[in-house]
């Protein structure tokens, strides 16, 4: 038998630690979103905190996807923590990929933590659950595929959406996108900050310009020259 959830209305912003305030007007106003996956680094995962160190000053938010594990998850963040840790005076928020109990480990229910909270897809934790978990401060976010998702998600304790596939993608394994048209159909849909995310590229990431807004892994990490490919992803969707 399900039992009932508390009622939960997000906290008006005064209450909010300043630090916490600032990392989610960074994640607001944000334009680049990566998704830091080792294994997708060009050179694999002995390159991977050199590709991170090279191009976190270009991005906006950090997401940190690790699908092998808590373990490995907690050392990856870890890692990139010290890596973001190195860049003096950079401010970006960082969020863990699907794992409540991995942010809570780094730190995420304490408001001057580096990592803001966690990304949650689906199949994962209820939002109203790591938002008791983590805490008024954390910062949650929700894959979303459809509109009856993108609907749903307006009615939990979170700050932003991913949605997609838009495009299809070898990472995930969609033959399939929705579309750029649907991202932006989402992005209006909804008063929270929708990212688009699969299959973006430097070809197709100006079908997005509507939104303003990207989330993306291979198409920086996987790229020749992944600082370039960082900068001009930047560009294009910031024009």
């Amino acid at each position: 038998m399900l039992r009932a959830l508390p009622s939960f209305a997000m906290p008006d912003a005064e209450n909010f630690n300043p630090h916490r305030d600032r990392q989610r007007d960074l994640l607001r106003n944000g334009r680049l979103m990566l998704l830091f996956t080792p294994e997708l680094c060009r050179g694999g995962r002995a390159n991977s905190l050199d590709v991170l160190d090279a191009v976190l000053p270009l991005v906006d938010v950090l997401q940190i996807r690790v699908k092998t594990g808590a373990r490995d998850l907690f050392d990856w963040s870890q890692k990139a923590l010290d890596v973001l840790a190195a860049h003096t005076g950079l401010d970006l928020p960082v969020l863990i990929n699907d794992r409540v109990d991995v942010a809570l480990a780094l730190g995420a229910s304490n408001s001057e933590s580096a990592v803001a909270g966690v990304h949650l897809g689906q199949s994962d934790l209820l939002a109203t659950e790591a938002r008791l978990l983590l805490g008024e401060a954390a910062i949650i976010g929700r894959s979303t595929h459809d509109f009856a998702q993108v609907v749903l998600a307006t009615e939990e304790p979170i700050d932003y959406l991913g949605f997609g596939p838009i495009f299809p993608t070898d990472t995930k394994g969609y033959t399939h996108g929705v579309g750029a048209e649907r991202a932006w159909m989402a992005d209006t849909a909804t008063h929270l900050t929708v990212f688009p995310i699969g299959g973006i590229n430097a070809q197709s990431v100006s079908e997005l310009g509507a939104v303003g807004r990207i989330a993306v892994s291979s198409a920086i990490l996987g790229a020749h020259d992944p600082e370039a490919a960082a900068r001009d992803l930047r560009q294009q969707i910031s024009t």
